[in-house]
């Protein structure tokens, strides 16, 4: 009698236990997917710590302070007429240089082609022009650029033909840009 007392109990653990292993598994498989969420908006930020940068206006001047990523650089999100689009600050590009699979995804039109100096040596790029470009509270208009099939980032160098309208400050590792008044 005991033996046939043990056998049942015996059965009765074994989808117990093929429950608790699943909760287990989906217990694991939840926090993987937590920290792989965590940690890629963690990585995020070290590149592009200014996704949305502090902005203010005073007196009409549009000021917009931007913080260093890891490596050194000045990257945060803005627009092109209207779109979003990730920007590098780049004080040694004369124009604002758009990748050109970001210029198809924002419909902007290749205009004449022409060759320029880069450090990379001289390539072939297509005019651009630029209704608005806007960081923050700051919104420039008419800005020379041009589309680069070279380029495949996914930000657009900003240029001194869009940089040349702004006072900028450098502080350790905080940038600072305004619009002049």
């Amino acid at each position: 009698m005991q033996n046939k007392h043990q056998n049942q109990n015996s059965d009765n653990d074994q989808p117990t236990q093929s429950i608790g292993r699943g909760m287990y598994a989906i217990a694991w498989l939840f926090g993987l997917a937590l920290l792989t969420l965590f940690f890629s908006g963690h990585e995020e930020r070290k590149i592009n710590p200014n996704k949305n940068p502090d902005s203010s206006m005073q007196n009409g001047v549009a000021e917009v302070v931007l913080q260093q990523n890891r490596q050194g650089h000045y990257v945060t999100n803005g627009t092109i007429n209207g779109h979003e689009v990730v920007f590098l600050l780049d004080t040694g590009a004369t124009d604002v240089s758009i990748p050109a699979h970001i210029a198809d995804d924002i419909g902007l039109k290749r205009g004449r082609s022409m060759q320029v100096s880069t450090a990379n040596g001289t390539i072939k790029v297509y005019q651009a022009w630029l209704q608005e470009v806007s960081i923050a509270e700051i919104v420039l208009t008419n800005v020379d650029a041009n589309i680069n099939p070279g380029i495949k980032d996914n930000f657009i160098l900003l240029g001194m033909s869009a940089l040349k309208h702004l006072e900028f400050t450098q502080r350790g590792r905080t940038l600072t840009l305004k619009t002049y008044q």
